[in-house]
């Protein structure tokens, strides 16, 4: 018997400050079965940019917390709530991701 946790492990970051994001359409960007990651961002009440991930690749907390923060440097968003369905994508994926994400709202390309 192993004594390693299963399911999902869930993150959950907030980040204060930055640029309100207007008004938009919900964006989906990637697919879990496809480059293992998918990112969803909405509008939210608020200033915050609040994050929540759901993976499957158990304690890498910290490593999350380095892209979540490289990530609001980049795009220090306000009023977002981002919703990251992982299974076991790289960092520099997830940023991708991310990137196209913030791509769609914004019009830059990533």
């Amino acid at each position: 018997m192993s004594d390693v946790p299963t399911g999902l492990e869930t993150l959950d970051f907030s980040f204060s400050g930055g640029r309100p994001a207007g008004a938009f359409a919900s964006i989906l960007v990637g697919v879990v079965g496809s480059g293992n990651l998918e990112v969803m961002l909405e509008p939210a009440e608020g200033i915050d940019c609040a994050v929540r991930v759901e993976t499957s690749a158990r304690g890498f907390g910290p490593i999350w917390q380095a892209v979540m923060n490289d990530f609001h440097t980049r795009h220090p968003l306000a009023g977002v709530r981002i919703s990251i369905n992982d299974m076991g994508a790289t960092p520099a994926v997830v940023s991708l991701r991310l990137d196209q994400a913030v791509a769609e709202i914004t019009g830059e390309q990533p």
